[in-house]
This record gives C-alpha cells, structure tokens and sequence, in this order.
C-alpha cells in the first residue's frame, strides 16, 4: 500500500513539492553560511517525493543553533514552502483518492516551516526501537 500512495503522491504533487524543495536547497547553498539550510532542504526534498513509509523525529543533538536557524529558514523559506504544501493538500483533497495525500501533505507542513534538529527515517526502525 505505501509503495501505491507514494506512486499517486509523486504524480500528482511529490514532484512539484520536491522541486520547490531543491530550488530552495540549491539557492541556499550559494552561500557558505546557508549550506546547512540547503542541506536540510535537499533531504526535506527527498522526503517529498517518497514520503510514505517515512517518518519526522527529533535529533537528540538539536541545540540553540537549530532553533535560531529554523527561525531564519521560517522567515526565508518555510512560509513559502508550507504555503505550497497548504496549496498542494487543498488540490489533493478534491477527490476520495487524494484525502489520505492531503492529509499526508498538512503532515509535512511543520518540518517545512523548522528543518533544523529533525531526522527522517524509515517507520520500521522507529517501530523496532519502541
């Protein structure tokens, strides 16, 4: 079943949403002091074509350093790419079909917005940890 949602997610947004997400990750890495913005959007990236199967959890390590450079990437970035997931879950939810999408894409809107001190990894591992 993940690998079917993730098919219709990449069709009919992922894409899109990835792209936005390497646009953002390649103008950030012009500057030496943003590459780890561009870090963080290129891996945010990835989560947006194949997101189904995946997961959001907190670095342990995350400091004071991930809080000031997620408030830079809010006022940089977040808004227009959590503005793209708004728009991108509001044109999924039209159908039956694309409610669980929608849903999926409302999900991602946090990491979108706060990139730093946040790890992806596969739902599996989580499980096998609790």
């Amino acid at each position: 079943m993940k690998f079917l949602l993730n098919v219709i997610w990449l069709i009919f947004g992922g894409l899109w949403l990835a792209l936005g997400y390497f646009l953002a990750g390649i103008i950030c890495c012009l500057l030496i002091i943003t590459i780890p913005f561009g870090i963080a959007a290129f891996r945010i990236g990835v989560y947006a074509l194949w997101p189904f199967g995946k997961t959001v959890v907190d670095k342990p390590t995350a400091g004071v350093g991930s809080l000031i450079g997620n408030i830079i990437w809010v006022i940089v970035a977040g808004v227009w790419l959590a503005i793209e997931h708004i728009v991108t879950a509001v044109a999924m939810a039209i159908t039956i079909i694309g409610i669980p999408l929608a849903i999926a894409n409302l999900k991602m809107i946090p990491i979108s917005l706060m990139p730093l001190g946040k790890d992806i990894v596969p739902v599996r591992s989580l499980q096998s940890h609790v």
